[in-house]
């Protein structure tokens, strides 16, 4: 290796370290704030606000956990981002065997106009989504965003999924056709256990997606009953102004369930973007 590539090889390891030290520190440097403003008291958020606490005060997470209403939004948040995910994963996994392995007249148009769902923010059908969710009566309910967050989610997940799927080789189709498999028990019991990885992969995108949605929500789950935990941490600043150390102490327990769930799907995410799913 020459004296030049060598001195490049270099730049571009030092580059990438620099590169991702800036990017952790970009990123940590919030929750880190977060973190240890909430065992704080607001003098010391005033006085020293980047500094450690001194003394400590864990009566802020304390009464957080001993809230019934955090868990009560911790549930609901659970069990929408869970319902939410297995209907994204299972009903885009069937559309998206179809596009994959099944010659049909009109398919590539059908998979672009799913495909084009993916250009239309949430934003834009607030209005008409308010009205059908009011029309069939599914305000104020938990299949009220479960729905409307599943749809949203399908074209990308089928997008990932029909790519990974297309590079399964035609052979082991075959092959299971051959020892008398039909083309649906081929996708269960083959096709599905090869694609693990992939199949990981657009779960945890669709479970932190669901999980941090707020505008959705917001729009649809005006009673407390349903309300998730990003509209807990808007209700529990405004009840608790004033009280900005136990503010950040709630916003830190509601990122934490995320950061623990992502903190152990690293893996299968990285495994499945690098496994091909994201390749045309």
């Amino acid at each position: 290796m020459s004296v030049n590539t060598a001195r490049a090889k270099l730049l571009r390891n030092t580059g990438f370290y620099i590169a991702a030290f800036l990017g952790t520190v970009f990123v940590a440097t919030p929750i880190l704030f977060a973190l240890l403003g909430g065992f704080k008291d607001n003098q010391q958020l005033r006085e020293n606000a980047l500094g450690l606490p001194n003394p400590w005060h864990v009566g802020n997470y304390l009464d957080v956990l001993a809230d019934g209403t955090f868990w009560r939004q911790l549930f609901n948040s659970v069990f929408i981002a869970l319902v939410t995910t297995f209907i994204v994963v299972a009903a885009a996994a069937a559309v998206a065997y179809v596009f994959a392995r099944f010659q049909f007249r009109g398919r590539e148009g059908l998979f672009t106009l799913f495909a084009a769902g993916m250009m239309f923010p949430f934003t834009v059908a607030v209005l008409p989504l308010f009205i059908i969710l009011r029309t069939f009566e599914m305000l104020n309910s938990p299949l009220g965003v479960i729905l409307p967050q599943a749809a949203f989610g399908l074209p990308l997940t089928i997008i990932i999924l029909r790519s990974f799927f297309r590079q399964i080789p035609g052979e082991v189709e075959e092959a299971a056709t051959i020892d008398g498999a039909g083309p649906w028990r081929f996708f269960l019991q083959i096709l599905l256990p090869m694609s693990r990885p992939v199949i990981a992969t657009v779960s945890v995108l669709a479970l932190v997606g669901s999980w941090n949605s707020y505008l959705l929500p917001l729009v649809v789950l005006s009673k407390p009953t349903w309300q998730t935990l990003p509209l807990g941490v808007t209700q529990f600043q405004g009840e608790y102004a004033t009280e900005t150390a136990k503010v950040l102490a709630f916003v830190m327990l509601a990122m934490l369930p995320a950061l623990i769930f992502y903190a152990f799907a690293e893996r299968q995410l990285i495994s499945g973007l690098t496994s091909g799913g994201t390749k045309g």
